[in-house]
């Protein structure tokens, strides 16, 4: 009689027996190991029942999620320190593995770190937030410590330490965006009065008119900046610095107190999008307060003697150094405070830029560029940036009424200059050609020829020996050359305003210098010629001078208001000459 002959099971089947030790054994291959062997994973159980069940799960999960890779066993604590330290940080910038490390450090490990990596599910993850939140985290943290994770598990899914991810199925933390409420003209102005008065005033005109991220203003070079074609280049931003000790961790404080600190971080970083560097026409008037900033800087750079070091930066310490973001940071909520204007974060002022494009209808391709936004994501950017304010309603109600009832006699349009656009100017002209005043180095455009010869005319018997001449320029040329996104066009004559100066110089000390002439004084100006003060009852400063005197200078339409200023100033520049260590000046005389 023939013996049966045994079937054997296909390559790669899962098999079931009972060893001799009494226990039910299953074997299912998973997969591949690195070696290119056969992964079997064993299961045991008491009963064939049992490890058929067993058996029959692993496949399951096997077939459908995939199984776990074997090998190290990892907790939530080793697995997020391995990815954060070896995984994200050299492939990420260095802003956001700061941010990495702050969740994972302060929050993730101390929270959840003692957890399994594979038994860590999602409600872990929402308890976890909940208490974050019961503890006085603010939603935005939470959700921080949220996205953090979720990338470091989508990571661990990703290399088979984990079949799913428990926090692609946890509910993240509710974050409700708040509505930022953007400066108003008056807070603007009143920021700027206040501005003039301190080192680095254009930095704040910088952010208030074109919008930059305080890392691209930070990282300006006076390379970047073009004043012969009015144009700022965005090309980078500057990080915030990251210190260690450098005196071999003994002085008992943080690295970032250390008396030998050193700096372990670079100072710039090319911008993250190909939005991000773009050009920007420069308005005639912060143009001018940056030609007045180069050269005070050139004072501050004689003043230093051998203690500046020369990095090229726009914006930099009384020494030379490139601008710490915190200082920064804490400098504008300083100026908040003196010029009494509502506290706000220093990102508000990229708000209220973008809010102003859209009151003065800017077409989107050009709020785009200049407010760096990446194609595809612009809409939503101005969504978030742009607010609908009272003028901007106004405006779509009249216009809505206009066509509905027809125009009304009793509706008075918007002077020019004020929070509308009037019939006056135009932030791109609609008409084929602008006549273009070349008056020195400013250009003026007109949509009709007659106002530009006018000013022209009258500026060159002002100005005598200066350049005064009209150009034709179609749309594209002005759009491309001539600041068409931010310089309003005029489609009338501009007033010849009457501006009131005051002026004084002190010695070291305090004692006044006579400087023989007048120290008060009126004198006609265009209101394009200089509208940061023109447009403002008064305005003023005080600098050090290069022969390291203190001048006190007064500005403004209202002569009451020059005249009040100007002893203020006068207090403020003797102050400041007997002070220099209050004001940032040097201390060497």
């Amino acid at each position: 009689m023939n013996k049966p002959t045994k079937s054997r099971q296909p390559n790669g089947a899962s098999s079931i027996f009972q060893g001799k030790d009494g226990r039910w054994h299953g074997y299912v291959t998973v997969g591949v190991k690195d070696d290119g062997t056969p992964d079997r994973r064993h299961v045991g159980r008491e009963t064939r029942p049992e490890i058929t069940k067993a058996v029959r799960e692993l496949e399951k999960q096997r077939d459908s999620t995939g199984v776990t890779k074997a090998g190290q066993t990892w907790t939530v604590k080793t697995w997020l320190t391995h990815w954060v330290e070896n995984i994200a940080a050299p492939s990420v910038s260095e802003n956001t593995i700061d941010g990495y490390r702050v969740a994972v450090y302060h929050h993730l490990i101390p929270g959840l770190g003692a957890h399994r990596l594979e038994k860590l599910e999602p409600e872990h993850l929402e308890r976890f937030y909940k208490k974050m939140r019961e503890n006085g985290s603010s939603a935005g943290t939470a959700h921080q410590a949220h996205r953090t994770i979720r990338t470091a598990l989508n990571e661990a899914t990703r290399r088979r330490h984990l079949a799913t991810s428990p926090a692609a199925i946890a509910k993240a933390p509710k974050v409700e965006e708040e509505e930022v409420e953007p400066y108003t003209l008056e807070e603007i102005q009143r920021l700027l009065l206040e501005a003039g008065k301190h080192r680095n005033t254009a930095r704040w005109v910088i952010a208030l008119a074109l919008g930059l991220r305080q890392g691209e203003v930070l990282g300006l070079q006076w390379t970047d900046v073009n004043f012969e074609d009015g144009v700022l280049d965005v090309r980078r931003g500057r990080l915030r610095p990251r210190y260690q000790h450098g005196c071999g961790d003994k002085c008992g404080r943080k690295p970032g107190y250390c008396p030998q600190k050193a700096n372990i971080r670079r100072e710039t970083k090319d911008t993250k999008t190909r939005a991000g560097k773009r050009s920007i026409g420069l308005p005639e008037e912060l143009a001018r307060l940056l030609r007045q900033h180069q050269d005070q800087q050139a004072r501050e750079r004689l003043l230093a003697r051998d203690l500046w070091t020369e990095k090229g930066y726009v914006f930099t310490s009384p020494t030379g150094e490139p601008l710490n973001p915190n200082t920064d940071f804490h400098r504008w909520k300083d100026l908040l405070k003196s010029a009494k204007v509502r506290d706000g974060r220093l990102h508000d002022a990229r708000h209220t830029a973008a809010t102003v494009l859209l009151i003065l209808g800017v077409s989107d391709s050009i709020v785009d560029r200049i407010m760096g936004w990446e194609p595809g994501k612009s809409a939503r950017m101005r969504r978030r940036y742009q607010h609908v304010t009272s003028p901007v309603l106004q405006q779509t109600a009249a216009k809505v009424g206009g066509l509905l009832w027809g125009p009304r006699l009793d509706v008075i349009e918007p002077a020019p200059g004020g929070s509308v656009p009037g019939p006056s100017q135009s932030p791109v002209p609609t008409e084929p050609t602008v006549y273009v005043a070349l008056l020195g180095e400013r250009r003026i455009p007109f949509l009709r020829r007659e106002h530009a010869d006018a000013v022209a005319s009258r500026w060159g018997a002002d100005h005598p020996g200066q350049p005064a001449e009209v150009e034709e320029w179609d749309r594209e040329k002005w759009v491309a050359k001539g600041s068409g996104g931010t310089r309003p066009v005029r489609d009338r004559m501009p007033d010849c305003r009457i501006v009131h100066h005051a002026h004084a110089v002190y010695l070291p000390g305090g004692d006044r210098l006579n400087i023989g002439r007048d120290e008060q004084w009126s004198i006609t100006a265009w209101e394009f010629e200089t509208e940061l003060y023109t447009d403002l009852p008064v305005r003023w400063h005080t600098t050090r001078r290069l022969g390291q005197e203190v001048e006190a200078q007064v500005r403004g339409a209202d002569k009451g208001a020059v005249a009040a200023a100007f002893a203020e100033a006068c207090a403020q520049a003797v102050d400041r000459a007997k002070r220099p260590d209050q004001y940032g000046d040097t201390e060497v005389w």
